[in-house]
């Protein structure tokens, strides 16, 4: 790859950007996103990508294109800061073959 951007596409289409934003600003999308993190999420990040990645459609500039990679690696990482709720099993339950209990509860 040259400085200049040469083969280099962003991550993204710059599209994805601009929707992700218009995602991220909507009232079911914060009412959520507090239900479950319990803070507004913070949409702004999204439209300074899609600025940037504009930058780099016209301009090829390298700063814009380490831009775009420097916030992707942090998204990439914001993931992995939430563990996951539910444990995966390694092997099976040992009982999983036996029929599901059907009748009264109580019985």
């Amino acid at each position: 790859m040259d400085d200049q951007g040469g083969d280099w596409r962003p991550p993204r289409a710059c599209d994805d950007y601009w929707s992700e934003w218009k995602h991220c600003r909507g009232l079911r999308h914060r009412f959520h996103y507090y239900y479950t993190f319990g803070e507004t999420p913070s949409c702004q990040q999204w439209k300074i990508d899609y600025s940037t990645c504009r930058e780099w459609e016209k301009m090829r500039s390298s700063a814009a294109k380490e831009a775009l990679c420097t916030s992707e690696r942090n998204r990439l990482s914001e993931k992995q800061r939430y563990k996951p709720v539910w444990t995966l099993r390694e092997t099976p339950p040992k009982d999983w073959h036996l029929p599901l209990h059907t009748g009264n509860p109580k019985q």
